[in-house]
């Protein structure tokens, strides 16, 4: 049974990953032709296509990705719901109505979640590749990303001995969170 939900938990975050990417990406204005674009989209597309045309027009021309954000949301119920008829079909004495008020709860942790381990995994990667090999085109894409994140940190953490330490700090914040969640 840990395997089964090992295994659901990985494909949903990655489908949920790839969507609040691709969301995040259109609003930091990249291009998706580039990676991790081309996979983002070939991740997301079959769910994110039909829930665009689904949208109002006010919506769909927002400035904000609001399919995306749509399609990780859904993701998110889906994975709570399966996990809650996984756990359905090994106590089967549980009563169903008192765990479908919990489904909204589960996705909205299982979403934070995501957004912290996503965020985690690319402050990891683009930190190793400023190192390794600092001009390479996915390092400038996750520098875009993250930049948000990493600029109110350099500006209040000073360089030390010419090294930029605001991606470390923004792994224990991300981590410290994690914890936090639980």
């Amino acid at each position: 049974m840990q395997i089964l939900v090992f295994l659901i938990d990985n494909l949903f975050f990655l489908l949920v990953g790839a969507a609040l990417l691709r969301a995040w990406m259109n609003q930091c204005r990249l291009r998706m032709t580039e990676q991790p674009g081309r996979f983002v989209m070939a991740v997301s597309d079959w769910l994110v296509k039909p829930l665009r045309r689904a949208l109002p027009n006010g919506l769909r021309q927002a400035r904000l990705d609001w399919a995306s954000l749509a399609a990780a949301a859904l993701l998110a119920l889906g994975h709570a719901l399966l996990l809650h008829l996984l756990a359905l079909l090994l106590l089967p004495d549980v009563d169903l109505l008192s765990w479908v008020w919990t489904l909204p709860a589960q996705a909205l942790l299982f979403l934070l979640r995501t957004v912290l381990q996503g965020l985690l995994v690319m402050t990891l990667v683009y930190a190793l590749m400023s190192w390794v090999q600092p001009f390479s085109p996915i390092g400038g894409v996750l520098g875009r990303l993250l930049a948000p994140l990493l600029q109110p940190l350099r500006r209040r953490l000073p360089l030390v001995g010419g090294v930029d330490l605001s991606a470390l700090v923004l792994v224990v914040l991300l981590q410290v969170l994690l914890l936090a969640l639980g």
